[in-house]
This record gives structure tokens, C-alpha cells and sequence, in this order.
């Protein structure tokens, strides 16, 4: 909810900058979505495809909302997507997590480095902005 508003506030500050003002409708949309108000109705049970962009979302609007180095754990994006459901996500918030690596837009950590492409994701890792990130 934090992120909503400040992205909300943030179109407004931005009114004569347009790449400003997208960048802002980005982080709206992205923090509705993560909150269920765009896509699968969050009061609805949604399936991993449906939940699936909900997730991504919610790993970019909680790291937005933080300092650029700082992570997050996956189990905060399922949280957020998943409702009181959440711990049955996290094996889908490892994989939207790691679809976001491959897309660039996200890192996974283990002990502050760099988790190697194709290693399995158990025990404590984080995710963290990507070169690509926006």
C-alpha cells in the first residue's frame, strides 16, 4: 500500500516530465497488480499462471520501496500475492523469481552473492534488483 502512494504521488510530481510520469504509471500499475486490484481478483483463488504476474509485482513494488542495494525475501512476494495461502507459493515465487533473473530484472543471493544460474533455490536466499530493473 505504501507503494501505491508513493508512485501515485509520484505521477503527480512528474506531470511535465513524461518519461517521469511512465516510469510512475509503471510503479502504480505494479503495485495494484501485486495488491490483486488489476488481474485475478485477490479474494479469488487464483492459479499459478494467474498469480504468476501478482508475484512479479510484488518482488518489484517491495524492492522499490526500499534502499537500491536492499533485498527481499521470496517468501515477502508470496505473502504479498498469496495471501493466507502464501507458503504454498513459494516454490512459484523461487520460479518467478528466477524468470525475473533470466529477464535481467532481478538477482538471487545467498550470503550476498550472487546465487549461479541453475542452482537450486532452497534454504535462505533474497532477491535483488537486476541490471534491468525498472
Amino acid at each position: 500500500m505504501k507503494e501505491l502512494m508513493a508512485a501515485r504521488r509520484a505521477v503527480r510530481d512528474a506531470a511535465s516530465d513524461e518519461e517521469a510520469v511512465r516510469a510512475a504509471r509503471a510503479r502504480v500499475r505494479d503495485a495494484k497488480v501485486a495488491l490483486g486490484e488489476r488481474g485475478c481478483p485477490w479474494w479469488e483463488e487464483a492459479t499459478d499462471e494467474q498469480l504468476a504476474p501478482r508475484l512479479a509485482a510484488a518482488f518489484r513494488a517491495l524492492l522499490r520501496g526500499r534502499a537500491e542495494d536492499a533485498t527481499v525475501c521470496p517468501s515477502d512476494g508470496a505473502r504479498v500475492a498469496g495471501g493466507e495461502g502464501w507458503r504454498a507459493r513459494m516454490d512459484l515465487a523461487r520460479r518467478v523469481a528466477r524468470e525475473g533473473v533470466a529477464r535481467g530484472e532481478l538477482q538471487l543471493l545467498r550470503g550476498g552473492e550472487p546465487v549461479e544460474e541453475g542452482a537450486e533455490l532452497r534454504g535462505p536466499i533474497r532477491v535483488g534488483r537486476g541490471p534491468r530493473f525498472r
